[in-house]
């Protein structure tokens, strides 16, 4: 019962997209006026605008959920900005500091930018990473990447007639080979790093991917399949994981259960992506397998995701930072926007919000549809359009939408 809430959020259908022509690539208006009723829930969301370019991806996407939360009649938004992330460790030697953690455990929702600096490291030679120290003591265990391609959408593979991509990946967030990081063994000659796997997180993990697939099946989207992506035939940790899988599928009588090593996985999502549904796996590998994922997406400005526990959530795009074009107004909003829009699906789903799930649908589709037009596109897509452009064409659509 307590994950039921987190895995409808997911089954969300992703075949309409809206068609309003955009002029111009419009920048991003200022709020608009809001009448509310007076006892409209207010949702408090703690904002980490990160480093490089998270600040320019942050404004336009806060600037959306502003103007949606105004619009809207159903529920109101607060967003409290905390410090933390590879600049701030480098002005005060705090990469996340203690009250940003606190405030953000008793946000309803935390909404992450681009983290790290690879020229800001931590002694020890690692990045600061506290999108990673989230997880952790939130025990987000669950880590969501959609990966979606349709018939015409540009992308670096010709899909075959009538197929499109549609899977999720989902990774677990808190454990695996991410366990030791920041305490990982060191000596001049050798060094050593702990891959843990517990029975408790894998069985949660398990249980959310199959009955993500159950809610795509009953949905229309998927087979009702969940493979379970590992190394079984090398590390007995795998194996242990691949187990517990197994005891798992048992009580899915109706899905289809699978296996695939990791190798062999990242071989069939750029030979046939098609045929996959959920997949699941640890920590490590879902960290690569998703880059690939969006890669098969047109890359990584378009891929959101969201790391889930059973009473807190954040949502981030799978980017990086990219020190080399920030201040310069050119990066992507697209993937920060995706996530904003998975953070009012996960609210309204959560509260019992239909407002919030109906924007949530909303954004994602006005996102979707300027990037299938191809008029307003960054670079990195193949466009001229900066970053205050792009987020334009998305408040365009919005406010042709409820004209």
């Amino acid at each position: 019962m307590a994950l039921r809430y987190l895995l409808r959020f997911f089954t969300y259908a992703l075949n309409n997209t809206l068609s309003t022509p955009i002029a111009n690539c419009p920048a991003v208006p200022q709020t608009i006026e809001k009448v509310k009723p007076e006892m409209t829930d207010t949702y408090e969301i703690a904002v980490f605008e990160g480093d490089g370019i998270g600040p320019e991806i942050t404004a336009p996407t806060v600037a959306l959920l502003k103007d949606m939360a105004a619009a809207a009649t159903g529920y109101d938004l607060s967003f409290t900005t905390l410090p933390a992330g590879a600049g701030h460790y480098a002005r005060t030697g705090e990469s996340l500091p203690k009250d940003s953690l606190r405030i953000a455990g008793e946000a309803d929702a935390i909404l992450l930018s681009a983290m790290g600096l690879p020229d800001v490291r931590y002694p020890d030679g690692t990045e600061i990473s506290p999108q990673i120290e989230l997880r952790m003591a939130f025990n987000l265990f669950a880590g969501i990447r959609p990966v979606n391609v349709r018939p015409g959408q540009a992308g670096p593979l010709t899909l075959p007639e009538g197929r499109e991509i549609d899977f999720v990946l989902v990774r677990e967030s808190t454990e695996g080979l991410f366990y030791s990081m920041g305490s990982g063994e060191v000596t001049e000659t050798e060094a050593r790093e702990t891959l843990r796997i517990t029975r408790e997180v894998s069985e949660q993990l398990f249980r959310f991917a199959f009955d993500l697939a159950r809610g795509r099946k009953a949905e229309g989207r998927g087979p009702g399949r969940v493979t379970c992506v590992d190394k079984a035939n090398v590390f007995r940790a795998f194996a242990f994981f691949r187990g517990i899988f197994d005891e798992i599928a048992a009580d899915y009588p109706d899905l289809v259960a699978d296996h695939a090593y990791v190798d062999a996985t990242a071989l069939w999502m750029v030979q046939k992506p098609w045929d996959f549904d959920v997949m699941v796996t640890e920590n490590m590998f879902g960290d690569i397998l998703s880059d690939l994922g969006a890669g098969l997406m047109g890359g990584l400005g378009v891929a959101p995701s969201a790391d889930i526990g059973l009473k807190q959530a954040v949502f981030q795009p799978c980017h990086g930072s990219a020190p080399d074009i920030a201040g310069q107004g050119v990066a992507n909003p697209h993937a920060m926007i995706l996530s904003a829009a998975m953070m009012l699906d996960w609210l309204g789903i959560k509260h019992d919000n239909a407002a919030m799930r109906a924007d949530g649908a909303r954004l994602r589709e006005a996102v979707e549809a300027v990037i299938a037009r191809g008029d307003c596109l960054t670079r990195d897509l193949g466009g001229t359009a900066g970053t205050d452009a792009a987020a334009g064409a998305v408040r365009a659509l919005l406010d042709a939408q409820s004209a």
